[in-house]
């Protein structure tokens, strides 16, 4: 049960009471006869043979308003493809598998390359790219959304949730935030939201004073949950970063190119766990370690646009301010987990707080150090702009792909 309070400076919409499930999928049925609907999951290979994702498949598979799902698929050999296709087949929705690592769209990647305009590194952003670029080109869906493939905690609820405030043809949003308390198994999770991300936006808030570009970050509940929902228009003009600052991206992206008035949060679930990645004290190239650099270099760089100058000494001070605002959160969630009877491991809270502190100099050095860096991934516009056939030729493949390996 949430509270109706309206914070910051974009819509925040509640669960307010128990809806049925049912209820919401037969609304979005009826929205769906105008605004059909495409769900976006990027995958590993890996995510098939672990427990969430098989009862993802199974919750998504009652869904009747989906229109069409797209399912990229990372770090997948031949025959673990043809796994995959059996694997999602029990999908009833029309669905298509995109084999990233197979010969025919490593050729589109190849000609992408040539161009110049191939994403920078593997991962998540690549992913979500390429199956972006295939709605693209497949032009069934009005309304798209995305969610991560490791949720432990899944429920069709969940996906009614995040689409309806895109799907429903009486709101004017463009895009949609899913938000939701990090508990389960009686701790406090979400280290990297908490721990960095809010301490960091609040810090900047201190040194630079109150951007609206910071004011617009700190109104996010969750700003770096993998689940969002956006109208297709969204999509042509998206610049994505290819490493872990994708959500940080894809929120800078929707404050440049609309008004706050278009733009949502919305609580999709009570209870929500997936998989942990570990801290990675040791080595900043993994885990929450490299997770919180790329997301430092995001926030910056979006700074950057914004005609915020930094140097070294910049960062030394947005270090120290951190470390002491981070360690006043730390307290505060210290206390709402005694007060709720949870779990919260102190000496742990601040071995990560002292690490993203490290990690924030290390992303300002990284900043400053590497000026010509291209830190997203280009547009589909700027893509069709330069090689015209490529989208067509893209779906050819992805259709080729999953008839001759079915």
């Amino acid at each position: 049960m949430g509270d109706f309070y309206q914070n910051g400076i974009i819509t925040t919409l509640h669960n307010l009471v128990d809806r049925s499930v049912e209820d919401l999928e037969a609304e979005l049925l009826r929205f769906s006869q105008r605004r059909p609907m495409a769900l976006i999951l990027p995958s590993l290979f890996s995510e098939l043979e672990g427990t969430a994702l098989p009862a993802i498949i199974d919750e998504i598979a009652k869904v009747k308003y989906i229109d069409e799902i797209i399912i990229g698929l990372d770090q997948a050999t031949e025959e673990q493809y043809r796994h995959a296709l059996k694997f999602f087949s029990r999908l009833p929705q029309r669905h298509r598998v995109l084999w990233n690592d197979g010969p025919r769209l490593q050729a589109i990647d190849e000609r992408l390359k040539g161009r110049g305009l191939s994403p920078a590194e593997p991962g998540k952003g690549r992913n979500v790219w390429f199956c972006i670029g295939y709605i693209q080109a497949s032009g069934r869906a009005e309304a798209i959304a995305l969610h991560d493939c490791d949720i432990l905690t899944y429920d069709r609820r969940l996906l009614a949730q995040l689409f309806y405030p895109v799907a429903n043809p009486g709101f004017n949003y463009e895009f949609c935030k899913g938000y939701y308390a990090r508990v389960a198994d009686g701790k406090i999770n979400g280290r990297v939201s908490r721990l960095l991300v809010t301490p960091l936006i609040r810090s900047l808030k201190k040194i630079f004073g109150s951007l609206d570009y910071l004011d617009y970050l700190d109104s996010y509940r969750y700003p770096l949950s993998g689940e969002f929902s956006m109208r297709k228009d969204v999509l042509n003009d998206l610049r994505i970063p290819s490493d872990w600052g994708l959500e940080i991206g894809v929120l800078s992206e929707m404050y440049r190119n609309y008004s706050t008035n278009r733009l949502c949060q919305v609580d999709i679930a009570d209870v929500y766990d997936h998989k942990h990645q570990s801290l990675s004290e040791e080595d900043d190239s993994g885990g929450l370690s490299k997770m919180s650099i790329d997301i430092s270099k995001a926030v910056f760089r979006k700074l950057a646009t914004n005609g915020v100058v930094f140097n070294s000494e910049t960062f030394r001070t947005i270090k120290a301010t951190y470390y002491r605002v981070a360690l006043d959160f730390v307290d505060s969630y210290r206390n709402d987990a005694v007060m709720n009877g949870l779990d919260l491991d102190l000496h742990r809270e601040e071995q990560a707080v002292e690490l993203f502190a490290q990690n924030i100099v290390k992303a300002g050095n990284m900043f400053l150090e590497n000026p010509m860096e291209t830190p997203f991934i280009p547009s589909w516009n700027r893509i069709s702009s330069a090689e015209p056939t490529l989208l067509d030729d893209m779906m050819a493949a992805v259709v080729a792909d999953n008839e001759e390996f079915a």
